[in-house]
């Protein structure tokens, strides 16, 4: 019979998910401040704790709809949107612009302003970051790559006699 979580266990699996700091979950949780890290570690390597929070981030994600298909497709909208999609020549937000290249505006400012000249319009369009999001879809495929894998085979010599002339 598998054992259940205690009360303490299942307030920690409800602090981790807030922000998935296992220490601050536990002090949350209430345990002890100066044991927090070492604890947060040794819940989160207990199977029942770690199969707890899988679950409830599971249940979450369904309840919600967020998942990583949907974000990866939300960060492609922005990293392949063109201006040109959202903007027309006179600044205006194009008409036929789609919902997904809408999607990617950030803000959007016109500023009015009248003077003795007559009146004038600025308009500003600030879409989302494209580089910020070709960044997190590189790394999403394994493009960037922080580490750098090195395998070399050295020869170990037994001593002087096996070297060859």
């Amino acid at each position: 019979m598998a054992r259940k979580l205690t009360d303490k266990q299942k307030k920690f699996v409800e602090e981790y998910l807030i922000d998935l700091n296992a220490t601050q979950a536990c002090i949350r949780a209430g345990y002890k401040p100066e044991n927090a890290d070492k604890m947060g570690s040794e819940l989160l390597g207990k199977t029942r704790v770690s199969e707890a929070i899988a679950n409830a981030m599971a249940e979450r994600s369904r309840r919600t709809g967020i998942n990583q298909d949907r974000i990866v497709q939300e960060l492609a909208r922005i990293a392949f949107v063109k201006i040109t999609d959202v903007v027309d020549s006179d600044g205006e937000i194009n008409t036929n612009a789609s919902d997904d290249d809408l999607a990617c505006i950030e803000s959007y400012k016109v500023e009015d302003s009248d003077s003795v000249n007559g009146s004038s319009s600025k308009r500003e369009v600030k879409l989302a970051s494209k580089i910020k999001a070709l960044e997190l879809l590189g790394k999403h495929v394994g493009m960037w790559n922080d580490k750098i894998q090195v395998d070399v085979s050295i020869p170990v010599f037994g001593g002087e006699d096996d070297l060859e002339e």
